[in-house]
């Protein structure tokens, strides 16, 4: 896993750093785990633009990727590590030993050739899926699941993890990277390891030319609109806009916009650190 650096050939270059992609080992993905997306542009079902700055972009097949991992009697060796253009994370070609192929979030260290294995009986080696029951405290797990039987809701894009705290009763506690320490029952199920592509966050596009290929369109500030497009619109000369708020007129930056009646307020220990 290592960032790419050009020399400033083009402008385009200067500041361009990418993924070296030396972990891929598939050009091609596998076909019957492919779904058709449909680009909205932003729009919902009658047309009407809900979302902002988003159009274009290179067309992309959605890969059926299992987020349950609930086939314990199997093995299943791995095939394939390939880059997926609709998450940051690396994603993994399994067969298991019946046959059947299926896609997983790649943890980081992956190999193709590695045997897997999911369920209460496995071991808690890197890749393996089993109950938080069964991982020793200490230990990294990402892909997990919120509630038993959901599938992985959590740590699942690239370099994250969280770390199992302790145990206590019929939850686990887990520490997350931004603070957060929150409580899941210990029937739901982690992936030990941390995801993939750790150098995610290193990466810069270099040209606007690339960030419109992903499907994202230019992106203006409030400050610069007019009093009837935002409320930080408006003024004479370069006004600074008033207090920072969304177009909608919701505030931003402390204010806080989650629900006091969360039901998940009861399972969050403490809060993640400003």
């Amino acid at each position: 896993m290592a960032i790419k650096k050009y020399k400033p050939v083009t402008p385009g270059q200067r500041n361009k750093a990418i993924s070296s992609f030396d972990e891929i080992t598939a050009k091609k993905p596998y076909k019957k785990l492919l779904a058709p997306i449909k680009s909205t542009g932003g729009r919902n079902n009658t047309g009407q633009m809900t979302v902002r700055y988003r159009g274009g972009g290179h067309k992309r097949m959605y890969r059926l990727v299992d987020f349950v991992r609930n086939r314990d009697e199997f093995k299943a060796t791995v095939l394939t590590i390939e880059y997926d253009p609709n998450r940051s994370a690396r994603i993994a070609l399994i067969q298991y030993e019946d046959g059947m192929k299926s896609y997983i979030i790649a943890p980081n260290g992956l190999k193709v050739g590695q045997v897997l294995e999911s369920g209460a009986a496995a071991s808690p080696d890197m890749g393996n899926c089993l109950p938080l029951a069964n991982i020793p405290v200490g230990t990294l797990v990402h892909a997990i699941e919120l509630r038993p039987g959901q599938g992985a809701a959590m740590a699942r894009s690239a370099g994250t993890y969280a770390q199992l705290a302790a145990r206590e009763g019929n939850y686990a506690i887990l520490r997350l990277p931004s603070g957060e320490t929150r409580m899941v029952p210990v029937a739901c199920r982690a992936t030990v390891g941390t995801v993939s592509n750790p150098d995610h966050n290193l990466e810069s596009d270099g040209k606007a030319g690339r960030t419109r290929h992903q499907g994202r369109r230019p992106h203006n500030r409030g400050v610069v609109m007019n009093p009837h497009d935002h409320p930080m619109g408006g003024g004479e000369g370069r006004a600074s806009g008033g207090h920072p708020r969304s177009r909608k007129g919701l505030p931003a930056k402390g204010y806080k916009t989650r629900n006091p009646k969360a039901v998940s307020n009861k399972f969050i220990i403490e809060r993640r650190k400003k």
